[in-house]
């Protein structure tokens, strides 16, 4: 079965840190484009950070870059996102997803999903 789960989700104050894991298993992550995305509350997603399959060219929203930093380790089949300064506007369910899409940030393209992780910035 092919699936990837998140998890790592949880309470954190602002300014803390959270890592969050997306494992997949059915497949092998190392040859696929991997996407962390965000739905806050009443919004609609959000892409957060993406990385390459081959060379690990990473690419992130503006609003994370320089706090957010996404890593894989595919020994372990395995990709990270390390999150540190967060702001309470960081609050959203945060979601792994797979594929090989035409352009690093169409969401449509990515075939596989995870069922998301609750992060919370609250004090």
């Amino acid at each position: 079965q092919v699936q990837l789960v998140e998890s790592g989700g949880g309470l954190v104050q602002p300014g803390g840190s959270l890592r969050l894991s997306c494992a997949a298993s059915g497949f092998t992550l190392s040859s696929y484009w991997m996407y962390w995305v965000r739905q806050a509350p009443g919004k609609g997603r959000e892409g957060v950070s993406f990385i390459h399959p081959s060379d690990e060219s990473t690419k992130y929203a503006n609003s994370v870059k320089g706090r957010f930093t996404v890593s894989r380790d595919n020994a372990k089949n395995t990709v990270y996102l390390q999150m540190d300064s967060l702001r309470p506007e960081d609050t959203a369910v945060y979601y792994c997803a797979a594929g090989h899409p035409t352009m690093w940030a169409i969401m449509q393209e990515y075939d596989t999903w995870g069922q998301g992780t609750q992060v919370t910035v609250s004090s």
